[in-house]
């Protein structure tokens, strides 16, 4: 079982992890990318719950990023989602 995900006031990111062929990596996303990605018409999204909302999409990011070589912790940036265009 995966340690739950939570927000590190300090770095202003939503630390979580993901299974990666049995292993679990860290990863960790800023709270700005996580508005700018999924909620920029807002002012009342909650970093963590605009992470749970969008879990899946953000472990394929990870588990990409573990496939081309990146190593933990993973920082997802912007570039790192493949969302549609607005």
């Amino acid at each position: 079982m995966l340690p739950q995900a939570f927000l590190h006031d300090d770095s202003g990111a939503v630390r979580f992890w993901v299974d990666v062929a049995g292993e679990p990596v860290g990863a960790s996303i800023r709270r700005e990318v996580l508005h700018h990605c999924f909620a920029a018409g807002r002012s009342d999204d909650q970093p963590l719950a605009t992470y749970q909302a969008h879990a899946s999409t953000l472990d394929e990011a990870v588990r990409r990023r573990v496939a081309a070589g990146s190593i933990e912790p993973v920082m997802l940036r912007e570039h790192d989602l493949q969302l549609p265009a607005r």
